[in-house]
């Protein structure tokens, strides 16, 4: 009997693989890669959008120029307590890293050792008498980007876990419920600012009306300088919700209800079952929503852009929007790209915070 040849056009696994990944590497490359890499390149130019567009080499080569011109200024200074409090817990977690050098993981210590370096390192520059930033807007848009995201992610995961807690039974209700949560993710950023747009206003709005039959006066609240970024936070958290119901929903149901059986039987509370046994097992999934939501809402535009165009008094300008305005309002294409990268960097660090936090959990 003779052997069974094998064909020579049979691919081995691995070459099997790689024809299988070869499209989606093309589509990434393409899409992801070659974007980001010439991202990175006009950032080191001096690169204006309308002269490029007309003449290819009327770009200049400017190296990190565009990025001193973003972080830096004439007559800074560091001091290390220039801002007590936040320096000094930088300090604080400097010690607590030389007390667990021994007894923490790698990955913590290095997380810890990054954050108080930008606690200590961060907050000690500041201008001089005569000193001034070099973009008088980069800064102040950065921090009020945080204060959107520190602002917006806290509330989104409470109330989403809360919800999700509430929804986390198996009754036709609680189904109907659960689809009626998720709509709102469904909805375009155009939608869902038109909606909160027209709650929002003093004349017509449904909170106006609330107010006046309480008898007091509407308040003006994408107008007002104190009221403008509590009306984002609102709408971004009532959009939001949706997805992360859904993502505590699968992390609760993989939790064995025997567990909550026999808390029950020793007497446990709803409230003591929540927080001795919901929260510990469902931590990855906690992490992993905490990290989704602050990547997405550094990302904000459309809330700024469409309900306060930014104001007032730039109260609601976020770092997006800054960059679409300086690429195609100023053609700064070059210091566009510089802030783009920036951003990029800021996603990087939470997205890597997640990676190293989720291997400490395994």
């Amino acid at each position: 009997m003779k052997e069974r040849r094998s064909s020579p056009f049979m691919l081995s696994e691995t070459q099997a693989a790689l024809v299988l990944l070869l499209p989606f590497f093309a589509v990434y490359f393409c899409f992801l890669v070659y974007p980001f890499a010439q991202g990175l390149w006009i950032s080191l130019h001096d690169w204006n959008l309308l002269k490029v567009a007309f003449n290819p080499s009327a770009k200049e080569f400017v190296g990190l120029e565009n990025y001193r011109r973003l972080f830096w200024g004439r007559d800074v200074e560091w001091h290390p307590l220039h801002r007590p409090v936040p320096q000094g817990l930088g300090f604080l977690m400097l010690a607590l890293v030389g007390w667990g050098w021994r007894r923490w993981r790698r990955e913590v210590l290095f997380v810890a050792i990054v954050m108080a370096g930008i606690l200590i390192v961060g907050w000690g520059f500041h201008l001089g008498e005569d000193g001034r930033w070099f973009d008088r807007r980069f800064w102040p848009t950065v921090a009020r980007t945080v204060t959107f995201v520190a602002l917006t992610v806290p509330l989104i995961v409470i109330i989403s876990l809360l919800l999700a807690a509430a929804l986390n039974q198996r009754t036709r209700a609680m189904a109907v419920l659960r689809t009626l949560f998720f709509v709102s993710q469904v909805l375009s950023v155009t939608v869902v600012t038109l909606i909160w747009q027209i709650m929002f206003s003093p004349r017509q709005g449904l909170i106006a009306n609330v107010f006046e039959g309480l008898s007091v006066e509407p308040l003006t609240w994408l107008t007002n300088e104190h009221l403008a970024m509590p009306a984002l936070v609102i709408t971004t958290v009532w959009w939001s919700i949706g997805i992360a119901v859904m993502l505590f929903l699968a992390g609760l149901q993989d939790i064995n209800p025997e567990i909550y059986e026999a808390s029950e039987m020793d007497g446990a509370t709803a409230v003591q079952s929540f927080f001795l046994i919901t929260i510990p097992n469902i931590g990855t999934t906690l992490l992993l929503v905490s990290v989704l939501q602050i990547v997405l809402h550094f990302q904000v535009f459309g809330q700024s852009h469409l309900m306060t165009g930014g104001g007032p008094n730039d109260e609601t300008q976020v770092l997006v929007r800054y960059i679409y305005q300086t690429a195609f309002r100023d053609s700064e294409m070059g210091r566009a790209s510089a802030m783009a990268m920036t951003l990029f960097v800021i996603i990087g660090g939470f997205s890597l915070l997640q990676f190293l936090l989720g291997r400490r959990r395994q």
